[in-house]
């Protein structure tokens, strides 16, 4: 924990500056991280930056921050996901404990560290920069990146160094009302959202099959192999499985078993025409023997906060020829929704719900997608409904309810 003094001539003010130490290799015998030589990323390849706004008088620096870091430090080690530039963590509750408006994350490099060649490998720094509810959501709806472009130029958002301040009591959407409309909401309409996937309290079911039917339904398949995927975007679906913390309303993250790995990504590359990796169902399933069966009817089941990111799915990802992914926190159960643009989806116009073990993947035309879209806009304000939340398409098959956290927390009731 560092007294950083800033830049007058940049208009940094003086703030304090935390320096993780120990998510990169520090020996290099392998006591804690496996050696891999000095090409690669040194243990996890990063090292995690805060830097917190100096109140007048503070003497030494809030050991809050450090606590905050090591829990992040904790999720990175129970389940090797690391984090990139742009990422976003969804914290609800204010980064201090206090009443602030600060209550979740985006990831950035830092300013002043660069990255660093060591004899263990390489680290680079990435900076945790405390946002509002409101600019997490535009992070999601848009991008974390240009989330954060917008923060640099708010000196009391962060200015250039992005610098957190817990007593900031605006977005910056309320310091700069035009930051919305000429930067976010053009941003959206235009690039769509580059947030492929999060991981999320959902589950879905095969209405097409019969209650009675005790036996392995996925012996029901298209073929004996699931087709090979191909395309750009090699590493999507399985980073976004793999990876990240987009979902949790714990302060404290619980420690996630290793076969159950959460995920979100963001696309390093977005373009009009995505593709599934090829082996992106093995990252939600080790049986390489299941088969890929279609389904003629599915209900899909969120809980609140996931039901409110569904409307970004079909609007930022759908409509932009994308693809997301809600993978379950609770289990291997994933959901992908798919566009007619996405190469290598088992997913088809004919056979639009098709499922390759508990991994479910749902193609949308862009028609059904603007209707959905018509139909779920009040998911867009959850706070004025009542759970639970049902929406059905009786001609598509398809039921999308809402529930209460109890359901997935209590999968029994």
């Amino acid at each position: 924990m560092y007294r950083n003094l800033g830049n007058p001539a940049l208009n940094v003010p003086e703030h304090w500056h935390y320096i993780s130490f120990g998510l990169s290799d520090l020996y290099g015998d392998n006591r804690v991280h496996e050696f891999t030589g000095t090409d690669g990323p040194s243990g996890f390849g990063f090292e995690l930056t805060f830097r917190l706004k100096r109140e007048t008088g503070e003497s030494a620096p809030p050991t809050w921050p450090a606590e905050l870091m090591q829990g992040l430090a904790r999720y990175v080690f129970q389940s090797e996901n690391t984090f990139c530039s742009g990422d976003h963590v969804s914290w609800h509750s204010p980064l201090d404990n206090s009443e602030s408006r600060i209550q979740h994350m985006l990831l950035t490099e830092d300013p002043q560290m660069q990255p660093v060649q060591t004899p263990f490998g390489v680290v680079t720094f990435l900076q945790i920069v405390g946002v509002c509810t409101e600019e997490l959501h535009a992070a999601q709806q848009w991008n974390g990146q240009g989330i954060l472009e917008l923060l640099r130029t708010v000196p009391v958002a962060g200015g250039p160094w992005l610098i957190t301040d817990m007593r900031r009591g605006e977005t910056i959407f309320e310091i700069d009302p035009h930051l919305q409309q000429e930067r976010v909401d053009k941003g959206i309409e235009t690039d769509g959202s580059n947030l492929s996937g999060v991981s999320a309290k959902c589950a879905w079911d095969d209405l097409s099959r019969p209650p009675e039917d005790d036996e392995d339904s996925r012996s029901i398949c298209i073929g004996t192999q699931p087709r090979r995927l191909s395309g750009k975007d090699t590493e999507q679906i399985r980073e976004t499985l793999r990876r990240g913390l987009e979902i949790n309303s714990k302060p404290v993250l619980p420690p996630i078993n290793a076969q159950r790995q959460n995920g979100l990504n963001h696309d390093r590359a977005p373009s009009r025409k995505d593709s599934l990796e090829s082996e992106s169902s093995a990252a939600i399933i080790p049986h390489e023997l299941i088969r890929t069966r279609q389904l003629e009817s599915v209900h899909l089941k969120f809980n609140q906060e996931s039901g409110a990111l569904i409307p970004l799915c079909l609007r930022g990802r759908l409509l932009h020829g994308r693809h997301f992914t809600y993978k379950s926190i609770t289990g291997d159960t994933a959901i992908t929704f798919v566009s007619t643009g996405v190469e290598g989806a088992f997913a088809t116009e004919e056979h639009p719900y098709a499922a390759h073990g508990p991994w479910l993947q749902i193609l949308l035309t862009e028609e059904f997608v603007e209707r959905m879209l018509e139909d779920l806009e009040d998911l867009n304000s959850p706070e004025e409904f009542k759970l639970p939340k049902e929406y059905s398409w009786p001609e598509k098959k398809l039921k999308v309810s809402i529930l209460p956290d109890a359901v997935f927390d209590n999968p029994l009731h």
